[in-house]
């Protein structure tokens, strides 16, 4: 049970206070803040940069974990490394060398990882594992919250979860698995079982009622659905 992390994406969060915020989800029990990066170039939508990032910063403890739906990639890693980031993953297709974009994380002391869409092929992967500190799915196609969670990214996953087993079975470092879209209660224990070990869940976090026990309920009712799904 210890091994999974629920990461709440910060896109469903109310930005008039996002400070508290974040800190409201780190006091319910989030392992992480996702932070979801958009450019109106590689997705269709315009989010947030690195000055958010370092503004919130002070205000948790937990590790930032920046996604990057950027295009081209490179130029702005360091630019969320200085602000805060603890782990940036990015898209293969917005960077013209992939190796090279997973290093200047790593150079920037930060840890790394590669963002695969619903349609990416696994390829992706080959050849670059021993740099990857994080592999995420997306579950839903990047660009807006609250859409619905695909279902062909359950066979994606343990599709994944095979290749990581194999290479950390050959003696390679540690490889998280996290998907994004579509996660909520009702799905988190299926998605599990396929393989995924770190959630991230934006509208089903930050649009939960007082009523039924508001962030530290919705987190609480994930952490009971993931330890039905542990072996």
């Amino acid at each position: 049970m210890s091994n999974f992390r629920i990461a709440p994406s910060i896109l469903s969060a109310d930005f008039a206070c996002l400070g508290d915020e974040v800190r409201a989800v780190e006091a319910a029990g989030a392992d992480m803040i996702h932070f979801d990066v958009m450019d109106n170039h590689y997705v269709p939508n315009l989010t947030i940069g690195p000055m958010v990032c370092a503004a919130i910063r002070p205000h948790v403890k937990i590790p930032i974990d920046v996604h990057l739906m950027v295009s081209p990639v490179d130029r702005i890693i360091e630019d969320f490394a200085k602000a805060g980031a603890d782990l940036i993953t990015f898209h293969p297709e917005a960077s013209a060398h992939v190796d090279r974009s997973l290093q200047l994380i790593r150079d920037a002391g930060c840890r790394a990882g590669l963002v695969l869409n619903p349609a990416t092929p696994l390829g992706y992967l080959d050849h670059v594992m021993d740099r990857l500190d994080m592999i995420l799915l997306m579950s839903v196609n990047p660009g807006f919250g609250g859409q619905s969670f695909i279902e062909s990214t359950i066979p994606k996953l343990r599709a994944v979860r095979a290749r990581i087993d194999a290479h950390q079975n050959a003696g390679g470092s540690r490889i998280r698995l996290e998907v994004d879209g579509g996660v909520k209660v009702d799905n988190i224990g299926r998605i599990a079982k396929a393989g995924a070990d770190t959630f991230v869940a934006g509208s089903a976090v930050f649009s939960a009622p007082d009523p039924d026990g508001g962030y530290r309920g919705v987190i609480g009712r994930m952490r009971e659905a993931l330890a039905e799904a542990s072996p």
